[in-house]
C-alpha cells in the first residue's frame, strides 16, 4: 500500500493514541486513519472510529467508509454490501451512466484491501479512462495505482506487471503479445474491468483473455450489458460465475426467445439468476435529477500576430512529425503535439517550449532555423483575441464565473489581465500546496467572482456554489471536458448551469467543438455517455491521436474539413448505436435489479 506524504507531523499524544489503537485493532485501517487525521489534527477521532470498526466482522458494516474523502449516496453503499456479502466479490455493475459505478467498485476494492483480502489488483480500462481510474482512486480513496504509462512502470518492461501489486491498465495493451503473457502468469486478487461490454463476444481477444485471467474477485462494470442480443449477457456472467446461466444451449433454450435473439423469456426465473450476480440502479429509483445546463460557443478570429504564429507553428508540426520514429533526432511526437495544443491556448504559452527546443543540440541546421523563426513570432505576439472575448464575457456574466485554461503561462497572463480590468480573482493550479488549493477555493466562494484555473480543478473539486463555467481552451480530449463540466453540474447543483466554449477559427479546438457540440450534442449529454458515444468508434485509438492523425496528415483547411466531418459521422453512428443500446436494456432489465 502506497500513502502520500503527509502535512504534519502528529504530536506526542496523537502519536501514543494511534499506537494504542494501532496495538487493540487491524493495524492496516488504523494506518490508513491515522494519516489521513495527521494531515488535520481535527479528524483524529476518526481513529477511534477506525478501531471500533476493525473489530466488525462479515460485512454489514462497512470500514472503507471511514477512511475515504467524500460521503456515499446511500445506493451506492447498498451496492458495495451487496457485492460483498451476496455475490462474493465477483459482480456485474451495471448502473445507468452517471451513477457512480467507479464510486460502487472503489468502495468494494477499498473494503477487501482493509481487511487483508486483496493484495494484488489489476484495473482495465478503455485508453481514455486510465487516468481518470487512477484520478479517482487517488483523490477519493487515497489508493495510489501505477499505470502501464508511468515512466517507472515503463522501465522495468514486461516484468513490471510482476512487481508491481496496484496496476491501471488499458484492456488494449494489456491483452497484447508480451504483456498478456506476463499478465495470464499472475495471481490477481481482484480484477475490475471498466466498459466491461467490450467482452460481449466470446470469439474476441478481449473476452478470452479476461476469461482466462487467475483471479480470486472480479467487478465487469458496464450501463449496457446487452448490445445486440441475450448471448452477450451470457458471456458477461459467465466470465463472472461460469455456469450460472448453464451452457450456451441451455441459456438460449431456457431464456430467448425463438426466432429473436434480442427478446427474453421466463423472465422471473431469469432474474432469480441474475439476482446473485448482478446490480442496476436507475435515475429514476435512486432520484438523481440534475437542473439543466446550456452551452454557447463564443466564435472569434485570431489577431493578425496570432494567424501568423498558429499557421506557422502548424507547418512546422506537420513538416516534423511524419519524420519522428524514423532515424531522425530532435523533435519527439509529444513535443510536437504539445506545441500545438500550447499554441491553440496562447502564443504565451508556446513561446517557453520554443525556447527549449531552441536549446536542444540534436537540432538539425533547418529546424533550428525554423525555431528562431517560431520565437520571434511568439515574441511578436502581445495580444490575444480570445482574452479580449474572456473580459467581455466576464463583464456581461452576473455570477461567479470558473475559468478554465489548461496552461499556467496562459493563466499567469490572464491573471494580469483580468486583475488590470478590476475583477478580483482567486487562483487554483498545480503547484499549489493541499492547503493554498482550499484557501483558493474558500476566497473564490467567499469573496471573489472568478475563479482562474487549469486542469488541476478539473479533478475531484465539487463547486456546486458556482454555475457559470468558461473553457478558455479546451482539451483535445473529451473525457476531460467532462471532469470540467463535473465540477459545477452534479449533484447539490440547484441552478441551471451555463458553460461558454471560446472558439478561435481554423483551429484545432475549433474543429473539435464543431465535433461535440453540432454533430452529437456533447453538452447536453450525462455526464459519462460521452464515453460510451467513445466506445462505439470502430477505432480503438485515443480520440486525441485521432485528432492529431487528422490534422497532421490534412495539407489544407478543405482536407481537414473533410476528414473531420467523416469522424463527425462515425460519431453521430456511435451515437445512435449507443442510444439504441441503451432503450434495449431498459427493455430486458427495466428497474428490476437493484441494490437491497
Amino acid at each position: 500500500m502506497k500513502w502520500r506524504k503527509v502535512a504534519r507531523t502528529p504530536t506526542a499524544t496523537q502519536s501514543r493514541d494511534y499506537e494504542l489503537a494501532l496495538a487493540d485493532s487491524n493495524a492496516r485501517v488504523v494506518e490508513r486513519i491515522a494519516k489521513r487525521a495527521f494531515e488535520d489534527p481535527s479528524l483524529f477521532l476518526l481513529c477511534q472510529r477506525a478501531a471500533n470498526l476493525a473489530l466488525v466482522r462479515g460485512f454489514d458494516k462497512l470500514m472503507s467508509l471511514a477512511a475515504v474523502s467524500f460521503t456515499p449516496f446511500l445506493y451506492q453503499r447498498e451496492t458495495a454490501q451487496t457485492v460483498l456479502r451476496r455475490f462474493r466479490g465477483r459482480a456485474l455493475l451495471c448502473d445507468e451512466v452517471g451513477l457512480g459505478k467507479t464510486i460502487e467498485a472503489g468502495i468494494v476494492l477499498d473494503e477487501y484491501l482493509l481487511r487483508g483480502l486483496v493484495r494484488k489488483v489489476l484495473i482495465l480500462t478503455p485508453p481514455s479512462l486510465v487516468s481518470q481510474w487512477r484520478e479517482e482512486m487517488a483523490e477519493k480513496f487515497n489508493l495510489l495505482f501505477v499505470t502501464h504509462e508511468d515512466l517507472e512502470f515503463r522501465e522495468k518492461g514486461v516484468s513490471a506487471w510482476g512487481e508491481f501489486d496496484e496496476v491501471i491498465a488499458s484492456l488494449h495493451t494489456a491483452r497484447k503479445g508480451e504483456n498478456a503473457k506476463a499478465i495470464l502468469a499472475q495471481r490477481y486478487d481482484m480484477v475490475v474491468v471498466d466498459e466491461a461490454h467490450h467482452l460481449k463476444s466470446r470469439s474476441t481477444v478481449s473476452w478470452q483473455f479476461v476469461n482466462s485471467l487467475d483471479k480470486k474477485y472480479i467487478l465487469l462494470l458496464t450501463a449496457t450489458p446487452v448490445q445486440n442480443s441475450l448471448e452477450e449477457l451470457f458471456n458477461l456472467i459467465t466470465i463472472l460465475k461460469p455456469g450460472q446461466l448453464k451452457t450456451m444451449r441451455g441459456f438460449k433454450k431456457e431464456f430467448v426467445t425463438r426466432g429473436d435473439a434480442r427478446l427474453p423469456k421466463n423472465r422471473g426465473r431469469l432474474q432469480e439468476l441474475l439476482f446473485d450476480v448482478m446490480v442496476r440502479n436507475t435515475r429514476s429509483q435512486v432520484d438523481l435529477k440534475l437542473p439543466k445546463r446550456h452551452a454557447t460557443t463564443v466564435k472569434l478570429a485570431l489577431s493578425p500576430a496570432e494567424r501568423q504564429l498558429y499557421d506557422a507553428i502548424t507547418e512546422f508540426v506537420r513538416t516534423e512529425h511524419p519524420k519522428v520514429g524514423h532515424g531522425e533526432r530532435g523533435v519527439s511526437r509529444l513535443t510536437l503535439e504539445v506545441l500545438q495544443m500550447e499554441v491553440g491556448s496562447s502564443g504565451f504559452a508556446v513561446l517557453p517550449t520554443l525556447e527549449r527546443m531552441l536549446a536542444n543540440p540534436h537540432n538539425s541546421k533547418a529546424q533550428q532555423e525554423e525555431l528562431h523563426r517560431l520565437v520571434g513570432l511568439a515574441k511578436e505576439v502581445q495580444a490575444s483575441a480570445k482574452a479580449s472575448a474572456l473580459v467581455k464575457l466576464i463583464k456581461a456574466t452576473r455570477d461567479k464565473a470558473l475559468v478554465f485554461t489548461k496552461y499556467l503561462t496562459t493563466l499567469n497572463y490572464l491573471a494580469r489581465l483580468l486583475e488590470q480590468a478590476g475583477f478580483p480573482i482567486a487562483l487554483y493550479y498545480g503547484g499549489l500546496t493541499a492547503t493554498q488549493k482550499d484557501a483558493a477555493i474558500d476566497d473564490f466562494e467567499r469573496n471573489k467572482p472568478v475563479l482562474l484555473c487549469t486542469e488541476a480543478a478539473g479533478e475531484g473539486r465539487n463547486l456546486q456554489f458556482c454555475n457559470t463555467m468558461i473553457n478558455y481552451d479546451l482539451p483535445w480530449n473529451p473525457m476531460r471536458i467532462e471532469q470540467r463540466i463535473g465540477r459545477i453540474h452534479r449533484i447539490g447543483q440547484t441552478r441551471e448551469v451555463r458553460i461558454y466554449n471560446l472558439s478561435a477559427e481554423g483551429t484545432v479546438e475549433d474543429y473539435i467543438l464543431w465535433l461535440l457540440d453540432n454533430k452529437i450534442n456533447m453538452f447536453e449529454l450525462v455526464i459519462g455517455e460521452m464515453d460510451m458515444i467513445l466506445g462505439n468508434l470502430a477505432d480503438e485509438r485515443d480520440f486525441e491521436e485521432i485528432i492529431t492523425d487528422i490534422w497532421v496528415r490534412s495539407g489544407s483547411r478543405e482536407e481537414v474539413q473533410q476528414r473531420v466531418e467523416a469522424l463527425g459521422e462515425d460519431l453521430v453512428q456511435a451515437k445512435q448505436e449507443y442510444l439504441k443500446t441503451k432503450e434495449y436494456d431498459e427493455l430486458v432489465f427495466g428497474q428490476d435489479y437493484e441494490a437491497e
